[in-house]
């Protein structure tokens, strides 16, 4: 049954927005506070957005972030902050780069390379957005847990038992919802309340919501879940590409695909489109999926 008690959209944006708003410490450093209510591993899309946050502090505001690459090296602990060291290794006059070194317990847990772009015109072109039911015709991920829910493994019960500031309707079942094969998965996703017209902000949600299913897809062709307890997943790498500007906190379809899964690895593809159509980012991961054999 829905608790009554649960966060307003509203309330989980603005928790989102202080989650994303390092705070500098040192030149060069920053700090992201610890995941609130958090417990057990960090989420991977929260340490990489905030280590873009970190980056984009050393950036003139006309030089969007276009492109980042990130190394997960150690599981993050939800429920310490997180150092990030910046380098800041060029600043041309038309691109800027940037590294960051996210630190925890004095290790490092992620490495990630970012760069900025001073917007200019050029030659433009896109692939066309897929043919799907709107969101608001959709059932979102809550819903279909009530629904399903005697049927669903008791990790995924416990994860959908948090409200997350991430609302996702998926266009069709996914695993652990069905159980049949799933060669693509695609859901519309937003962050359910305003988070302010920074342009910054938005590319760090978005990065904060691309690694949220995309690991998943590659288990899915063959009908298993991240909930499974067979099943161990990490993610190895994350790789995102921002083409325009768009607001996350409006409705934006997540359509992936995984070309490729072996020696317990999965790869896996993403795009991102806005509900006009326009086609705003791609993503890229590669992470294990491990089939293990269950604990009593």
């Amino acid at each position: 049954m829905t608790d009554q008690k649960q966060p307003t959209p509203q309330q989980l944006a603005d928790a989102l927005v202080g989650l994303l708003d390092v705070e500098p410490v040192e030149e060069n450093f920053f700090r992201g506070i610890a995941t609130p209510g958090g417990r057990g591993r960090s989420f991977g899309g929260q340490v990489v957005a905030q280590a873009l946050m970190a980056a984009t502090r050393t950036v003139p505001e006309d030089r969007p972030a276009h492109s980042l690459h990130a190394y997960f090296m150690r599981p993050g602990d939800a429920t310490k902050p997180v150092l990030y060291q910046v380098e800041r290794d060029r600043d041309g006059r038309s691109f800027h780069t940037r590294r960051v070194v996210a630190i925890q317990h004095g290790q490092p847990i992620l490495n990630l390379a970012a760069s900025f772009h001073l917007e200019e015109p050029g030659l433009s072109h896109q692939d066309d957005m897929p043919d799907v039911p709107d969101p608001e015709s959709l059932k979102t991920e809550h819903q279909l847990y009530e629904e399903y829910d005697g049927e669903l493994p008791e990790m995924f019960r416990k994860w959908m038992s948090i409200r997350r500031p991430v609302e996702i309707r998926p266009v069709t079942p996914r695993p652990p919802f069905t159980r049949e094969p799933q060669k693509v998965q695609t859901y519309w996703f937003r962050i359910p309340g305003r988070i302010g017209d920074d342009p910054a902000l938005h590319r760090a949600a978005l990065t904060f919501a691309s690694d949220m299913g995309l690991l998943g897809t590659s288990a899915f062709v063959h009908g298993k879940a991240f909930a499974d307890p067979d099943m161990q997943f990490a993610s190895l790498d994350h790789a995102l590409w921002l083409h325009s500007d768009f607001r996350a906190d409006e409705w934006l379809l997540y359509t992936m695909d995984s070309p490729w899964a072996g020696g317990a690895r999965g790869f896996n593809r993403g795009r991102i489109f806005t509900q006009d159509g326009r086609l705003v980012a791609n993503a890229v991961q590669e992470g294990l999926i491990r089939q293990v054999t269950p604990r009593d």
